[in-house]
């Protein structure tokens, strides 16, 4: 509704400013507020409504305004204001019966048009409201948007489509009709449609660089990527400097066996500035995924990353790097990129937990002791890390304080088996070494009839 921004202007603007006539209304001036000659007790009745409804005594406000049209109804904006305090109450049936009424008397008023599409819109129903909206464009065209919405929110795809090309051809594209029409096209499976109308942006305005994005997203999607490959080229023809288009072209170069192009692409964008963090990391595994199948580029890997870590420091990016790492088989390596990530995102559980088990894995059992003892007070309702906690314990001989923590942990264990069979080992192997033998029995008894049941 586009009288919101007015409303203290139009409150403030009936106590102090002379009321004018309505063939002086336009779009930016409050509703005509001329009370006339009236009575003092009809002018005391409106000034209570008015303070009533600005301390939301909405109630209150309405019995003042009934007072008023006891004494003279002739006045459109007494009907106004009592559709507007109705609304405020939710009761929207009378709120409705009393803009028509305001409507009847003064049917060129915009605002009282704008009120009662509230009231509709407030109710959903959209049929009145399209209606309403139709007489509103005529006194303001922003409310043509509102109108293709309205469209819609109804299904009626054709009409609105027709609003938002209007409108583009009118005023320019905009992002919030952009994302109205691709609602439409998604709704109808208009593919064709869709990119019809991004070629012919591209033909319009062929040096605008987010009309060829938008057109290569879409060819990808509708896997036509010859011609998606085919845009981003001229496009790159045409702005030699985009760094957006690299986040198709390394895609393109991979498939079509050009590595060197593809290294070249993603080194573009993960040093741009004008690409966002989270695109980069995709970017990024793809490079990480290519380089584990390919490891004469790793010193590329390793050139652009070291690069990458130094500017944008994020817990993601050393994930990445240590993962591929893992993928290498150098844990030690791949350790150090974690605990770099959990000092940037030092809340990371997952992270937490790959850096203990790796810990566990190198036998750095006094680390993963220390390490998992001080995570439990910030965690401590995970399985994992009592399991991990008796691991190293058990491998540091203090079988007894494995015991303890293991036993701790099982209470933990919810569905996970696995888990529960892992926690099971550990203890027979703490019971074994305290040469309390029938207890370490005990729970591999536990592990075979589990491992059978699996």
């Amino acid at each position: 509704m586009k009288k919101t921004c007015y409303t203290l202007l139009f409150f403030f603007g009936i106590i102090f400013i002379p009321w004018i006539s309505a063939a002086q209304v336009d779009f930016n001036k409050p509703p005509d507020d001329d009370l006339g000659n009236n009575s003092d007790a009809f002018q005391e009745a409106f000034f209570e409504a008015l303070k009533q409804k600005a301390i939301e005594n909405y109630d209150r406000a309405i019995v003042a305004l009934e007072k008023c049209i006891d004494i003279d109804n002739s006045d459109a904006i007494l009907y106004y204001e009592l559709g507007k305090n109705y609304s405020k109450l939710k009761n929207f049936g009378a709120a409705e019966d009393a803009l028509k009424k305001a409507i009847n008397k003064a049917p060129d008023n915009e605002w009282y048009l704008d009120e009662l599409y509230e009231v509709y819109a407030l109710q959903k129903d959209y049929d009145k409201a399209i209606k309403t909206v139709k007489q509103l464009v005529k006194y303001h065209p922003d409310y043509k948007e509102d109108l293709a919405s309205l469209y819609l929110r109804t299904k009626r795809y054709k009409e609105a489509l027709k609003i938002i090309d209007e409108l583009d051809e009118e005023l320019g594209l905009s992002d919030v009709r952009d994302r109205m029409r691709n609602q439409i096209y998604t709704a109808t499976g208009n593919k064709k449609e869709r990119i019809e109308n991004l070629e012919e942006r591209v033909d319009k305005d062929p040096n605008s660089e987010a009309n060829y994005l938008k057109l290569i997203f879409r060819y990808s999607e509708n896997n036509e990527k010859e011609k998606a490959f085919e845009t981003a080229k001229k496009l790159l023809d045409i702005n030699p400097e985009s760094q957006l288009v690299h986040l198709a072209l390394y895609k393109f170069y991979l498939d079509d066996n050009k590595p060197e192009k593809a290294i070249e692409s993603m080194k573009i964008v993960l040093s741009s500035a004008k690409i966002k963090p989270e695109s980069k990391i995709k970017v990024l595994a793809d490079f990480v995924k290519f380089v584990s199948k390919n490891e004469a580029y790793e010193g590329e890997l390793i050139a652009i990353t070291s690069k990458l870590t130094e500017t944008e420091a994020t817990g993601k990016t050393f994930v990445e790097l240590a993962q591929y790492y893992l993928i290498k088989e150098n844990p030690a390596k791949a350790l150090d990129y974690y605990q770099k990530a959990l000092k940037v995102e030092p809340n990371n559980f997952g992270i937490l937990r790959n850096i203990l088990l790796l810990h566990i894995d190198l036998k750095k059992d006094i680390e993963a002791e220390k390490l998992s003892d001080s995570s439990l007070e910030r965690y401590p309702s995970q399985p994992v890390l009592y399991l991990i906690n008796g691991v190293a314990l058990n491998n540091l001989n203090r079988h007894k304080d494995a015991v303890a923590s293991l036993e701790t942990g099982l209470d933990y264990i919810i569905d996970n088996t696995k888990m529960e069979i892992d926690f099971y080992k550990q203890l027979s192997k703490a019971h074994t070494a305290l040469n309390n033998l029938e207890k370490a029995k005990a729970f591999n008894e536990k592990v075979k009839k589990l491992e059978f049941s699996n």
